[in-house]
């Protein structure tokens, strides 16, 4: 279901915008997503500083939209071999995510958003 991905992609991380920079995120005032001209690794999500070009990178991220599966340890291992990729982006950078059906529990992410938390950003 790529395309599902492709037509939500710009609804999150204008919902995200929305609810950055706050308390956790406090430098995060850009919101993007980053690929190679392979396409691969395609990141969803890239928190900055600023656009069009980021002095600093908050956070890196992945987008999953699916009707029945959760953001799982496999999806955080994938994003985090291909946030190495991304310039700017290292060891420390904080990984995020979004999914439609939840979280598998103990999957280390430094911030996960669900949709009631995009909802909740246009009110």
């Amino acid at each position: 279901m790529t395309w599902r991905g492709r037509a939500v992609e710009p609804g999150i991380r204008e919902s995200l915008l929305r609810l950055l920079p706050n308390h956790h995120w406090p430098e995060t005032d850009a919101v993007g997503g980053w690929w190679n001209r392979q396409n691969n690794p395609e990141i969803d999500l890239v928190g900055a500083d600023r656009e069009p070009t980021a002095d600093a990178l908050q956070f890196v991220g992945s987008i999953k939209w699916l009707e029945s599966q959760r953001f799982g340890a496999r999806d955080f291992d994938d994003l985090r071999s291909s946030a190495a990729a991304v310039p700017g982006a290292d060891g420390r950078t904080p990984l995020v995510a979004v999914s439609r059906c939840g979280f598998v529990r103990g999957v280390p992410l430094a911030a996960r958003w669900g949709p009631g938390d995009l909802v909740g950003a246009w009110r």
